[in-house]
């Protein structure tokens, strides 16, 4: 166990959207010294100049790690390189913080839980909806709704400039439905707590920009164990459409829960990052009808306007990532349920290939 008052020395390892505002979290954080910050590109400069010109910079990881010799590694590059940067950082001593997907394929993803857990290092994966009290109270007010579920959801992205750059990046190696997909998948799963038993999906390639192999569009079913079933919808691109591209809804015998984000549903918004985690407010139904058969029970609207950022997440989960260092917390429910959704992704992956259904 660590000692509280020491601080954890960690490399920054990528400079993009989410690596920079974790690596604003740590620069913040009494917890946290950052003791270099890799990117091969400009982006690590751009970062240090806004934070003082504070900390070494590094263009190859490998050099980092050796030289730096961290507490701790956080990995925010592109999904091809999370499992080997992990491995490496965790037999190097290192805990390590990695974004969502663990790592590029199943494989790998079982890889690295397996190296956490023969190291002893701890592991937490950027599963950024588990730090946002307003999902955390959707998935809470799911079990109120009876069994089985129903759990429709979709976050399409409509981009051009760097964003549609970004898009191609991640297209490289991977579908919207598996880099975006994890979160959602993960989300029904905790909605349920039920064993997934089959998953089904389609997927279209609408532009020549991504690998022959691949889609930007995909939509997904699954179905589970107790009778629930859900469907997750992702697409990526500058012919995407924004209307009801924000859909975060669960039904039940009892009636329904849904998010409704007024500002970050609207026009010209699914390109926004602070629209991906957005809430506003929920909406809860009740079904139960009166002797006359009309609406015993009005809809209850609950308010949160106060939830916070995208940077306040981010600062979140690295205070939970302190946290599981300094308190030496059980990790491993948390690295089963991150290479779990992703193993329900890539089934959904080899559906849209395949054609067929895939057994779970």
């Amino acid at each position: 166990m660590e000692k509280e008052n020491k601080k954890i020395r960690v490399l920054v390892v990528g400079c993009g959207n989410m690596g920079a505002s974790h690596a604003w979290a740590y620069h913040k954080m009494d917890g946290f010294e950052i003791c270099g910050i890799v990117s091969r590109g400009k982006s690590k400069e751009i970062l240090n100049e806004k934070m003082g010109n504070k900390y070494p910079l590094y263009d190859d990881f490998d050099s980092a790690l050796a030289a730096s010799q961290p507490d701790a590694v956080c990995i925010s590059t592109y999904p091809d390189t999370h499992e080997e940067y992990a491995v490496k950082s965790m037999e190097a001593g290192a805990h390590v913080f990695v974004e969502k997907p663990i790592a590029s394929s199943v494989k790998g993803a079982e890889h690295v839980q397996e190296v956490a857990l023969k190291t002893g290092k701890k592991l937490v994966v950027g599963y950024i909806l588990r730090h946002h009290p307003s999902w955390i109270k959707f998935v809470e007010m799911s079990s109120d709704l009876g069994k089985p579920l129903v759990m429709r959801m979709n976050l399409n992205q409509q981009s051009d400039t760097a964003m549609w750059t970004l898009h191609r990046n991640l297209m490289a190696s991977l579908s919207p439905i598996v880099d975006c997909g994890v979160h959602y998948i993960d989300v029904m799963c905790q909605m349920t707590r039920s064993k997934p038993t089959q998953v089904y999906a389609i997927g279209a390639r609408l532009t020549d920009e991504i690998p022959e192999d691949n889609y930007n569009y995909g939509n997904l079913q699954i179905r589970f164990e107790d009778g629930s079933v859900g469907w997750y919808e992702a697409g990526w691109g500058p012919m995407v459409s924004e209307t009801a591209f924000f859909v975060k809804d669960v039904v039940g015998p009892k009636g329904s829960v849904s998010i409704v984000a007024k500002e970050a549903g609207g026009t010209g918004k699914s390109g926004s990052i602070e629209a991906h985690t957005k809430t506003e407010s929920i909406l809860r139904h009740h079904s139960a009808l009166d002797a006359n058969e009309k609406f015993a029970l009005a809809d209850e609207w609950l308010d949160l306007t106060d939830e916070p950022d995208h940077q306040g997440l981010c600062d979140r989960e690295q205070a939970y990532f302190l946290k599981a260092i300094q308190e030496d917390i059980d990790l491993r429910d948390h690295m089963e349920d991150a290479v779990n959704s992703l193993r329900i992704a890539f089934a959904a992956d080899e559906s849209v290939k395949t054609g067929q259904v895939v057994r779970l």
